[in-house]
Parts: structure tokens; sequence; C-alpha cells
């Protein structure tokens, strides 16, 4: 895990600048959706991941630190985390999360410290 959940670990295979939209996104047990949007500014880089109609429509928020690889030829992204997982995340609303300190917190929450995971940051 990298020192903060809001950077991609050095050994993902990402490269700055990279367009990831339309890219699918690999849970560690299938497929979970496409990239709708993504930042990758360090200290707040994140993906916004359409699951479509796997889990009826629902957006998520997946920070930059979940993404294990990046298969450029293949279009596809690996993150650490079961489809259950990232089911159960807090659902993304663009109009009301994309600048939301709050939101970014329980994301962070559920992500990291205190959340399912168990995990330091």
């Amino acid at each position: 895990m990298t020192e903060n959940m809001w950077n991609y670990r050095s050994t993902s295979g990402h490269l700055t600048g990279a367009d990831l939209s339309g890219y699918k996104v690999e849970a560690t047990d299938g497929g979970i959706g496409k990239v709708d949007k993504h930042n990758d500014e360090a200290g707040d880089a994140y993906l916004v991941v359409d699951t479509g109609v796997w889990i009826f429509g629902k957006e998520v928020l997946l920070p930059a630190s979940t993404v294990i690889s990046i298969n450029a030829d293949e279009q596809k992204i690996y993150v650490d985390r079961t489809r259950a997982q990232v089911k159960d995340a807090p659902e993304f609303h663009r109009d009301q999360h994309l600048a939301d300190p709050q939101y970014r917190e329980e994301i962070g929450i559920y992500y990291g410290i205190g959340g399912p995971f168990g995990r330091p940051l």
C-alpha cells in the first residue's frame, strides 16, 4: 500500500498524463466496469468507475492506491479489491461528491484505517 491512498503505487505502471478513460476495471474476482473519469494529480489521484448494469449503474470512486497494475495494451486496470468490496463502497454522485472533502473522508475511512480493510494508509 502506498503512503497516501490518493497516489498510484510506484509499481502500478501508471504514467502521468495517460488517458485512462474507457479502460476496463478488473477486481480480484472479475470485471467491475469502465473508467468514466480519472484524475492523476499527485496526492489527489482517483478513478471514477461506471459499474453499468452490474450494480444497476452505480458509480464508485476508487483511490489510486487501489490500483495494482495498468495494462495499456489491453486497456485494463487491475485493483486490489473484490467485486463485493467495490459494490459495498459509498456511492459516488458526481454533482455532490467531486469536490466534497467529507465524502473523501468517508472514502478514506472505507478504504483505509478504520474501514473494513483494516490496513494502514
